[in-house]
């Protein structure tokens, strides 16, 4: 794991060395106000989904609950100083930060907000898709989820503000930058 996440940090700084906008993870200075700023997108995120159900728009209530917990995900990598252009390489960093005991945040949200190459893994960044590029507008499986999926954004929302928000100082690992 620990050579995917230091490749994601490899292709962002030669992308960026090159004059190119990078897609992986670059380091930059840990900042609490860009995260405040995406927690506060995250939460706009579930307001939208109430405002989506009262519309009947269900398609569109995938990607908000999508997008709240990766806005959370960004929040996190900014306390680290690390800026993300790929959803993959956010999720391989918080799954490597989680299992090295630097952050502790629940397995289901990386797993929700991870990209697969593989056809038959699927997490909501599927789900997201299938709904946006669906000819439909309403949608059982959101139905059926909604209060479920509103419970899992809010408690993505509770542990990424604990890891924001505490004193706990977080430093990329100086092996993902060699």
């Amino acid at each position: 794991m620990s050579e995917e996440v230091k490749e994601c940090f490899n292709i962002a700084e030669k992308e960026e060395k090159k004059g190119k906008k990078h897609k992986g993870l670059l380091k930059t200075d840990p900042s609490i106000e860009n995260a405040k700023q995406y927690l506060i997108r995250a939460k706009e995120c579930l307001k939208f989904c109430g405002v989506y159900k009262q519309l009947n728009a269900d398609y569109k209530i995938p990607e908000e609950w999508y997008y709240a917990l990766y806005y959370c995900a960004l929040a996190i990598i900014s306390k680290f100083g690390v800026e993300s252009r790929s959803q993959r390489c956010t999720a391989l960093f918080l799954r490597y930060a989680k299992d090295k005991g630097l952050i502790d945040y629940d397995d289901e949200f990386i797993k929700r907000i991870m990209v697969y190459k593989e056809k038959d893994k699927k997490t909501d960044v599927d789900q997201r898709e299938e709904a946006r590029y669906s000819p439909k507008t309403k949608l059982e499986d959101v139905s059926k989820d909604y209060d479920k999926m509103m419970d899992v954004c809010k408690e993505a929302i509770s542990q990424a503000e604990e890891i924001v928000f505490s004193d706990k100082p977080l430093k990329i690992p100086k092996e993902l930058l060699d």
